[in-house]
């Protein structure tokens, strides 16, 4: 089987944490970020992540791939979810700053899907609209932005490490980390200790990754 995705997309990882749990037999493609017609021609629709099956069909639609990774086996490991309300409620203030953190980001760190300038200019123009200013603004007032991150991540008390639940994962942590994960490319952000201990948890459990090593700061004023 192959999984089509893009590395720093938080959809994508849905699906890449669950095949990294349950250590699925899984090719991780990574598409060029600009190339739509890759997409279109296996799924009708500009989507990632796409699995294509070992009968050569193509599903789309994240949490559906999830869900198929998870049962292959007949034994499914991931628990229904309880917080999905509180997790959309933070997610929808947090995302307001983290978008205008780590969208700029992406084009500064080396990823997979950005390996042309085709692709970094196609995702600049697209992001740049969704955010209502350039990369250039973004990046800009980036002290800012972590600044009013920072109080978000504090509200996260109610995150719990998966050590402290037998280990198991739930769709909460499917929806949750790989947002969170996201951030991680952005230095300066202060994680409480529950969620520094939630991330570095689900990431070796996965076998997902975190930025934390190649982490853009702000950028250093000059007089």
């Amino acid at each position: 089987m192959k999984l089509f995705v893009f590395d720093h997309c938080p959809f994508c990882v849905k699906a890449m944490m669950v095949a990294g749990l349950k250590k699925v037999d899984l090719e991780l493609v990574y598409l060029q970020n600009h190339d739509v017609d890759a997409r279109i021609e296996k799924v009708g629709a500009n989507l990632v992540p796409i699995l294509q099956k070992e009968d050569g069909s193509y599903m789309a639609e994240s949490l559906d791939i999830a869900s198929y990774l998870d049962n292959l086996d007949g034994n499914p490991a991931i628990a229904e979810g309880t917080m999905g309300e509180r997790i959309s409620a933070w997610m929808n203030i947090a995302g307001q700053f983290g978008s205008r953190l780590i969208y700029p980001r992406w084009t500064m760190i080396e990823l997979p899907e950005f390996q042309s300038e085709e692709a970094k200019a196609w995702f600049t123009k697209n992001k740049s609209a969704m955010i209502k200013m350039s990369f250039d603004e973004a990046f800009a007032n980036s002290e800012e932005y972590i600044a009013k991150l920072n109080v978000e991540l504090l509200k996260l008390d109610w995150l719990v490490p998966p050590s402290q639940r037998n280990n198991v994962l739930t769709y909460d942590d499917i929806n949750i980390f790989p947002f969170l994960r996201n951030y991680t490319v952005t230095k300066g952000l202060r994680y409480p200790g529950n969620v520094r201990q939630y991330l570095d948890e689900v990431s070796k459990l996965t076998g997902v990754a975190l930025f934390d090593s190649v982490a853009v700061g702000a950028p250093i004023a000059t007089a």
